[in-house]
C-alpha cells in the first residue's frame, strides 16, 4: 500500500489528544499496571483497536507480548494493519463488532489482558452490560480487563460536570488554534488515499444506522463490571471524567 500509515496514525493521536487532554498519561497508567501485574511476556486483547494507538503503545513497552487486536471499522483496521506492518509476528487483526456476542469468536486461547480505550461508551448501556459479559468469559483466570474512556458526570455532581465541559472546550480551542485536525478533518484527510477512500462507503454503512448513546457514570460502568462476574473492580488513573477503570476476573 502506498498511503502514510504512520504519519495518519500520528495525526490521529494528536487529534484524539484535542478531545482527551492527559491521553498519553491514560495510556501508560494501563501500561504499568500490565507491567505490574504480568512482566513481559503476556497475551492482550486491544478492542476496538482504531487504527492503533494501543497496540502501538502495547508492542513498544513489551517487546514479547502478543497483541489481538479487534476493530470494525474497516478503514481504521486496514490503516492499522499498516500502521503496525513491523510488528506482524507479534499482533493479529480480526474484524469484529463489540456490540455483538461473536465478537471473540475467532480467538483460539484466553488472553491475560483485554484493554479499551476511547471506545465502549459508542455502545448503548444494555450492550456495554453484554460485552463485560462476554470479557470476562474471554478472559483467563485471574485476568483483567481496563478500560480507558471518559465516563461523564451526571446531574449529582453538577460542579464537577461543569469543570470537566469547560476543561474540554479549553482543551479543544487550543488544540485547534495550534492547527491540530478534529474528528472530520483527519477523515477528510485520510479519505485523499484511494486506498482507504475506497473503504469509507463501507465504513458509513456499518455505522449509520447505529443510535447515538446515552453517557453513562463510572458507578454505572462498576456495577456493570461487577454484574458481569468480575471479582474486583475500581478505578486505576482519573482525570475530571476521565478514567481508567478495571476488573480482575
Amino acid at each position: 500500500m502506498t498511503f502514510p500509515a504512520r504519519e495518519l496514525l500520528k495525526n490521529w493521536d494528536e487529534q484524539q489528544s484535542a478531545y482527551i487532554a492527559h491521553r498519553e498519561e491514560r495510556y501508560n497508567a494501563a501500561l504499568d499496571v500490565l507491567a505490574m501485574l504480568y512482566g513481559e511476556e503476556f497475551h492482550v486483547v486491544d478492542l476496538a483497536c482504531g487504527p492503533g494507538s494501543f497496540s502501538m503503545r502495547l508492542l513498544n513497552r513489551f517487546p514479547a507480548i502478543r497483541v489481538t487486536a479487534i476493530d470494525l471499522d474497516p478503514l481504521l483496521l486496514t490503516l492499522a494493519k499498516e500502521a503496525l506492518s513491523e510488528y506482524s509476528d507479534r499482533i493479529q487483526f480480526f474484524s469484529g463488532d463489540i456490540a455483538t456476542a461473536d465478537c471473540f469468536a475467532a480467538m483460539t486461547d484466553k488472553p491475560q489482558a483485554v484493554v479499551s480505550s476511547t471506545a465502549i461508551h459508542w455502545l448503548l448501556p444494555e450492550q456495554q452490560v453484554a460485552l463485560y459479559r462476554n470479557i470476562f468469559n474471554l478472559l483467563d483466570e485471574h485476568g483483567l480487563f481496563m478500560n480507558a474512556d471518559h465516563q461523564r458526570f451526571d446531574n449529582r455532581n453538577p460542579c464537577q460536570k461543569r469543570i470537566a465541559q469547560l476543561h474540554d472546550e479549553d482543551t479543544q480551542k487550543k488544540a485547534w488554534t495550534a492547527g491540530v485536525q478534529d474528528w472530520d478533518s483527519w477523515f477528510a484527510s485520510a479519505t485523499r488515499h484511494h486506498e482507504l477512500a475506497d473503504l469509507m462507503d463501507a465504513r458509513t454503512a456499518i455505522f449509520k444506522d447505529r443510535p447515538t448513546p446515552l453517557p453513562t457514570t463510572v458507578e454505572f460502568q462498576l456495577a456493570a463490571l461487577r454484574q458481569a462476574g468480575f471479582s474486583e473492580t475500581g478505578t486505576l488513573w482519573q482525570f475530571l471524567d476521565d478514567y481508567v477503570i478495571a476488573g480482575w476476573k
